[in-house]
Formats: C-alpha cells, structure tokens, sequence
C-alpha cells in the first residue's frame, strides 16, 4: 500500500469544500486531516496537523491564501502548497510563484486530475494549470514596487497624509506617485486605480 498522503483543505465555500474531500478521501493513498474555512483557522491547523499538502483557496476571510502561503514560507513549514481557484488572472499567478506554492490549478480540475497533481507535488515536482497561458505566467504589473505599495495604502482608506507618514515621504511625493499610478493604469482616480489592481490581482 502506497504512503498516505495528509492533507488539508482551506475553503471557505463549505458545500465545495466538503465535496473535495469527499472526493479525495475516496483515494486510498490520500487522507484530508483537517478543513479550514479561512486563512487563520488554515494556519493554525497547518501547524498543528503539519500536513503534507495544504490545498488553498485564495479569496477568503481574513488573511487570504497567498498571505497564508507566505507565512509559511516565512516560518519554514514544510507543507506544500497547492492553490486552487477561480482566478486565472497574470498578477495572481505571479504572487502566488512569489509565496512560494508548488501548484496551482483551477477550480474546475477534475478530482482525478487533481489527486495525480498533490501525488506530484509531493513527490517534490510542480504543477501549474495548463489554461495558464505563456502569456500570463510573463505578467507583470506595470507598477513598481513603491507604487504598488502606495497603492496598497489608498486600497486600506489611507489619504494621502497618512501615506505620507507611513512611508517617511512628502505630501508632494506621495501625490506624484498617485499621478503616475493613474497614467501608468489608464485610470480617472484613485478608486478606479485600486479595482484595475485588484481585478489583475496586482493587489490582495
């Protein structure tokens, strides 16, 4: 009999969790230990049960899955990390390379498919989903790192002011980034900026 494989499931969609491992538990080399419905109860229980796999939703409550995949990175856990979402977007897939993930599938991978991908992983290989074109695993946001930052800040409902003395600039520098912000994205405002972000998932 093959090595059992431990994982655990963070996805707040209780229905479409449960059908996962439901799902997986029907394999005789692969166990789910533990089901999160957000990132916190996720890192706890990585933690905690230390699984081999940890299949992980992006957008949930609280601190999302990349935020998640981060920390584990940052703390050394041995858990690998498999997203598993709806996006399909460049910026996405990007940060999720960034945290550190050994794959990243759609919600739509048939469960066999899936099954053979967290064999794969971990077995020390990665897995990336195919309708990822080439194209977009070369995306990257047009912004730079400060931008991006600042642009987090305004997401967060800081005005400039604070921006400014979050990030030791002046009111000045702050609004001088925010303009190139705007032309580099096409858009009118601030707000606008944030959701073309967000929607590229340059931003959390």
């Amino acid at each position: 009999m093959r090595e059992r494989i431990r994982i655990v499931i963070a996805e707040d969609q209780g229905m479409l969790r449960s059908a996962i491992a439901t799902l997986l538990n029907l394999e005789d080399d692969l166990e789910v230990v533990g089901e999160a419905s957000d990132g916190a109860e996720a890192l706890a229980l990585i933690e905690d049960k230390k699984p081999d796999v940890c299949l992980m939703d992006i957008e949930m409550p609280g601190m999302n899955g990349l935020e998640v995949a981060r920390r584990l990175k940052e703390i050394g856990a041995e858990t690998k990390v498999i997203i598993v979402t709806t996006f399909a977007r460049p910026g996405y897939f990007c940060a999720a390379l960034e945290s550190g993930v050994h794959g990243y599938l759609l919600k739509d991978t048939p469960s066999d498919e899936l099954a053979e991908a967290i064999r794969l992983i971990h077995n020390g290989r990665r897995v990336f989903s195919p309708d990822l074109s080439f194209e977009w695993i070369k995306a990257e946001p047009p912004l730079t790192e400060r931008e991006l930052q600042i642009l987090q800040l305004a997401a967060a409902g800081k005005t400039s002011a604070e921006i400014a003395g979050a990030l030791y600039l002046s009111n000045g520098t702050v609004r001088n980034y925010m303009s190139e912000i705007l032309q580099k994205l096409g858009a009118k405002n601030r707000v606008e900026a944030i959701a073309i972000a967000k929607n590229n998932g340059w931003l959390p």
